[in-house]
């Protein structure tokens, strides 16, 4: 890879074998992509269940995500939030700069939900959606729309969006007249939660963690 010009360090192209860097402060890209070389960052999904409080703590002593990593010494963050009904993929992390960069507006990271919704779709929702509904606090828009599966008065579907304000995608729905029965988020950027069980937690690979800095040019 070194040979073929594929590795860079600091956005140089490095030729040499052998050459030395300093993970801690270095910056390595292969393909394009930064390779995650800091020892001390560690990058996490977990399935939230319902019921769990989307922080690190809580005053009141609900079930936290730091239930779930009370084992690790980092001290992670979390990125973004999922109602405590709401279930499915979180992200957790220690490196601060990408955790940040993944939740902040700008930079338009999509997350993709299921939701079990009352009511027959009628055609031209997922247009309407696409144009924007009017919230009390905004306008909103879905990047994508479409309907998994339909079942008598109710239907499943699939709803990419990158806004974060809270209850969003159930006030967006709510305000078309479907609303929401069930709600979880199974994919956040790149990252895709598959086959994680409910209230488990994987490390991310090197790919995803590659993808997820391209994501927020990283």
């Amino acid at each position: 890879m070194i040979g073929a010009g594929r590795v860079t360090v600091d956005g140089q192209v490095v030729r040499r074998f052998g050459a030395r860097v300093d993970p801690v402060k270095q910056v390595i890209h292969v393909d394009g992509k930064r390779i995650p070389t800091a020892p001390d960052l560690v990058y996490f999904a977990i399935n939230k269940p319902i019921g769990v409080v989307s922080t690190m703590s809580d005053p009141d002593g609900r079930p936290s995500l730091a239930d779930y990593v009370a084992d690790r010494k980092e001290r992670l963050f979390h990125v973004g939030r999922l109602d405590t009904e709401t279930e499915g993929l979180i992200l957790l992390t220690n490196d601060g700069e990408l955790a940040n960069r993944l939740t902040h507006p700008s930079y338009g990271v999509r997350k993709k939900y299921w939701a079990k919704v009352n009511g027959t779709i009628e055609r031209g929702l997922g247009k309407r959606l696409h144009e924007g509904v009017e919230l009390e606090d905004g306008p909103v828009k879905v990047d994508d729309f479409k309907v998994v599966q339909e079942h008598g008065r109710q239907a499943l579907v699939e709803v990419v969006i990158h806004e974060g304000r809270k209850h969003v995608v159930r006030r967006m729905l709510a305000e078309v007249g479907h609303s929401v029965i069930d709600l979880a988020r199974i994919e956040f950027g790149p990252v895709k939660m598959g086959r994680l069980k409910s209230g488990t937690l994987r490390a991310l690979t090197l790919q995803e963690i590659g993808e997820l800095y391209a994501a927020v040019g990283l």
